[in-house]
């Protein structure tokens, strides 16, 4: 029977200098699909390894449903890791492989069989299984790992980062079988990645951590649509967001002619948050600012433009391919609604 995993308060430090988790508490739901997102040293893979039983929390408990999992050692937590670096046993088949858990526990060959045939039909993995790690390419041995995870029916599946190690055509087709694997599945999934295309398009939730701490778990849009500090808003989205300083008069933000309506006022200054894909240059928005060109960067159909504003702040703009030359002046313009409004202290959302 599938049962949710629980973190509370879970505390870990390597010294009065390295506190990777700070009271991080959690509940992942069957079936759902979790990830901890973060920059590298933010503590993600810390979490994970506490789950796992790899690492011991000074503070805090885990548990698989009613069952206080904390104190006990990898092997007796029923979850089940796959690791960055695939960690298969070079002599044995891919067959083998994925057996090598099941024969561990002792389960009878024609059980050790039936999941293994399952397990390869859902990964297409049934006419490799004859064949040793060395001769699978990077993105099948992944799928070995994954599988050698799923033949073991945990009560939980923790993935490390197992897509950073392909080039960047290969990740994005395993990414849509890891997706369509985990569809199916009715246990809790925690998987760590800094890359945020995976965890936006994976995930039922993600967790954004930094510097051990919780900043923000909620759903991938809502995420992007309200992050709720500007960490948060920043390491979301690609390109990044622009964040310009602004002075505050009587309530409102200025920028050039623009008088900004702001939630509430945090002093005489406030950071305007605007992704570069909600700014145009076609004279329709209603909210428009005068910039100069500086440079571009093809991306193909689109450039990512950057120009200098009226005050020399920077400020990055999806154009249309080809179109602009250093020095052109350009009228920006944006919706009101696709503000985001920090406190340039506290860096939190007003």
């Amino acid at each position: 029977m599938s049962a949710p995993l629980i973190l509370d308060q879970l505390e870990k430090s390597f010294g009065p200098a390295a506190v990777p988790v700070r009271q991080i508490s959690l509940r992942v739901e069957p079936g759902e699909f979790l990830t901890l997102l973060g920059p590298s040293g933010c503590g993600k893979s810390t979490v994970l390894r506490l789950i796992a039983g790899l690492e011991r929390p000074d503070r805090g408990r885990i548990r698989i449903g009613d069952r206080d999992v904390t104190d006990l050692p990898p092997g007796d937590r029923d979850v089940a890791m796959v690791f960055q670096s695939y960690a298969l046993y070079p002599h044995l088949s891919v067959a083998e492989n994925l057996a090598s858990p099941l024969r561990l526990r002792r389960l009878a060959n024609a059980e050790i069989q039936q999941r293994i045939e399952d397990v390869a039909q859902r990964l297409d993995l049934g006419h490799l299984l004859h064949r040793r790690p060395a001769q699978l390419s990077g993105g099948q041995r992944q799928r070995v790992a994954l599988g050698r995870a799923l033949v073991r029916q945990p009560a939980v599946f923790l993935l490390d980062e197992p897509l950073s190690n392909l080039d960047a055509l290969l990740r994005e087709q395993v990414r849509d079988q890891l997706r369509q694997v985990f569809e199916g599945q009715d246990r809790p999934v925690v998987y760590v990645t800094h890359d945020q295309t995976e965890a936006l398009s994976l995930s039922h939730r993600i967790a954004v951590l930094h510097d051990g701490i919780l900043q923000q778990l909620d759903r991938p849009q809502q995420l992007y649509h309200q992050p709720v500090n500007r960490f948060v808003a920043g390491f979301l989205g690609s390109p990044r967001m622009n964040f310009l300083d602004l002075p505050v008069d009587q309530g409102r933000a200025r920028w050039g002619d623009l008088g900004l309506p702001i939630p509430r006022s945090p002093g005489n200054l406030v950071t305007l948050g605007l992704r570069p894909e909600q700014l145009s240059a076609d004279g329709t928005e209603p909210l428009q600012i005068t910039a100069q060109v500086e440079r571009s960067e093809s991306l193909g159909l689109q450039d990512l433009v950057h120009l200098r504003d009226e005050q020399h702040r920077p400020l990055r703009v999806l154009l249309r391919a080809g179109r602009q030359q250093p020095g052109d002046r350009l009228r920006i313009g944006f919706r009101a609604e696709a503000c985001h409004w920090f406190d340039p202290s506290s860096g939190q959302r007003l």
